[in-house]
């Protein structure tokens, strides 16, 4: 699911479920009507919480105190109904007693008709005024959703209801008695799944490819065995938390089927859910589902579970017997809820029909635009241009003969190298803006400072065509001008890299890779600080045996030629450490 980066539509997880308890902030709307919250466990059924008022009769424009007591609780929404029509929309306004502890809503556009939490702070009282309107109803009732913790709430717990002086007694209908949803039950599996049947039998996805879970307890495996009118899923990886996957009709995240495999008290859960956008999946009904099942050991999960290929009239299952790009991702999970994948979510490379002739295949947890993007910077900032400038910078004297078009030979290499810095810089950078079609808001400061190295590899080259002659006065300015905007971009860029391997569209595997940057770093430092001491000694030397006025001119060209061949072998030296550490992330990103 595409992945709070890479794609994925992917983010399948990144998780926003529009109800009570996944708002510690309380910000409740969506549930106004309802007062559900679909955390894809069954409410429970004896309420713990009272609502008391302050009197039981009330006129238009009275005041009203309302209580909410009982053990202590994170979350509610409290509202007030015709208790005539119950599913009917709010009655009435509230006023804020202790703004710290609750707040207003907008239910059914009417401003401040319900109150929800305004942290997730454990309370065990709140109180708040109901304001009588003019248009009230001869009854009204108050009615609280509560929520203890995530898997733990009461739904719509009915309160007092207040009467207008003059009404009828209010007579309560009788009650339609609605079953409380039952989890279907699941089996315990006996063995790990295996993988011998792929490509013959079942259609799979792994991770690493040809991975078997059976032995491999690294093994991230998805499998689809069709039999008859339904398919038999198998998912199995190592995960504390939550394993899912998702059928999506494109690359990016929103509109997908996906299913969890929920770890939870020792129990793994398995829930359908559909995906709306980059947020939470939102839970559906697990009466699609038959023959779950599920294992843990030593810290693997596996769950497997049954569903028709077509399931008509059910609203957010696909038909399986179309193609869609499939999703695997993992992440954490505690008391039921779950959170952000740990990383990207692993992508298939096209689209499959998982009904269709059984497959063997694999995936990437980054797209081939943003893997080129990555791939790109990396040689223009890692390689060319950090050649590019120790060349103009140390070795002006080495190349100093004139070369092609009559220019010094250092000059046409500082200037191939930095053009080719420049135009790779600047095939990358639309790479990422032709993937998202537009401009990441997700991705942190990377992308502006990205655009900030982008203008400065431009101005470069620009600046450069209008170099003044050697010694027109406005030499000195034009110097100092070029080598500090090349500085500047070059300290940018490595800024840009560091935070760029940490975003989920190319989440470089192992912590590791900061501590390859930063070698990276100190090998072009330490490079340029030896360049550096071996220049001053060497004018030092030439110094002295000026003052000397002894064989000026024969020990000026020793040192001279000594001086170039030291130049040279450290050149090599910094080029094959370069190359290194620029295979080690092409090949981390080649393997992503």
């Amino acid at each position: 699911m595409a992945v709070s980066g890479f794609t994925l539509g992917t983010c399948i997880l990144l998780l926003r479920i529009s109800y009570v308890a996944n708002y510690p902030n309380g910000k409740v709307t969506q549930s106004c009507h309802g007062m559900i919250p679909e955390h894809g466990h069954s409410p429970q059924s004896v309420p713990v919480h009272d609502i008391s008022v302050s009197q039981m009769t009330f006129r238009s424009g009275d005041q009203i105190e309302v209580t909410l007591s009982g053990h202590p609780f994170k979350g509610f929404l409290l509202e007030a109904r015709n208790a005539e029509d119950l599913n009917g929309p709010p009655v009435g306004s509230f006023t804020l007693i202790d703004s710290e502890v609750s707040q207003l809503l907008t239910c059914e556009d009417i401003q401040g008709s319900a109150v929800s939490h305004r942290s997730a702070s454990k309370k065990t009282e709140v109180k708040v005024y109901w304001n009588a309107p003019s248009s009230a109803p001869n009854h009204t009732q108050f009615l609280v959703t509560v929520v203890e913790k995530y898997k733990i709430y009461w739904v719509k717990i009915p309160g007092p209801i207040i009467s207008q002086p003059n009404a009828f007694p209010f007579t309560t209908p009788k009650a339609t008695i609605v079953p409380l949803p039952t989890l279907p039950p699941a089996s315990h599996l006996t063995k790990p799944f295996s993988a011998s049947d792929c490509g013959n039998k079942k259609f799979c996805i792994r991770s690493p490819l040809n991975c078997d879970p059976e032995k491999e307890a690294s093994c991230v495996f998805l499998s689809f065995t069709r039999d008859d009118q339904s398919v038999m899923v198998e998912m199995s990886g190592p995960s504390k938390g939550y394993l899912s996957f998702a059928l999506s009709h494109d690359q990016w995240m929103g509109d997908d089927d996906a299913y969890l495999c929920i770890h939870e008290d020792q129990t793994v859960y398995i829930q359908p859910s559909h995906l709306t956008g980059r947020s939470h999946p939102v839970m559906d009904s697990r009466d699609t589902l038959e023959d779950m099942a599920w294992r843990l050991v030593d810290g693997v999960m596996q769950c497997s579970f049954r569903r028709n290929i077509t399931l008509p009239g059910v609203k957010n299952r696909f038909d399986l017997n179309t193609s869609y790009y499939i999703f695997l991702a993992d992440g954490a999970a505690n008391d039921g809820r779950i959170y952000k994948h740990s990383q990207q979510p692993l992508i298939t490379y096209e689209k499959y029909d998982v009904t269709d002739s059984p497959k063997n295949i694999g995936g990437s947890h980054s797209v081939l635009l943003l893997k080129v993007h990555g791939a790109l910077m990396f040689v223009a900032w890692m390689t060319t241009v950090s050649i590019g400038v120790l060349v103009a910078r140390f070795f002006k004297p080495v190349w100093s003969k004139a070369f092609f078009l009559g220019e010094a030979a250092w000059f046409q290499v500082h200037r191939m190298l930095m053009f080719t810095t420049t135009a790779l810089t600047c095939i990358a950078f639309v790479l990422p803006f032709i993937y998202r079609g537009g401009w990441s808001r997700r991705a942190g400061y990377h992308p502006y400072l990205g655009c900030i190295v982008m203008t400065l590899a431009v101005l470069q080259p620009l600046l450069a065509v209008f170099r003044p002659p050697l010694h027109d006065p406005r030499r000195q300015m034009f110097n100092w001008t070029h080598w500090s905007m090349g500085t500047a971009a070059r300290i940018i860029a490595v800024a840009a890299m560091f935070l760029g391997m940490d975003l989920p569209g190319l989440n470089l595997p192992d912590s590791r890779k900061t501590y390859a940057m930063i070698g990276f770093v100190a090998w072009h430092v330490g490079t340029e600080i030896v360049l550096e001491v071996h220049a001053y000694r060497l004018s030092r030397k030439v110094e002295i045996l000026d003052d000397d006025r002894i064989q000026i001119l024969q020990s000026f060209t020793a040192a001279e030629t000594e001086g170039h061949a030291f130049k040279k072998a450290v050149l090599a030296i910094y080029v094959c450490g370069n190359v290194t550490f620029l295979i080690v992330f092409l090949s981390a990103i080649n393997h992503l």
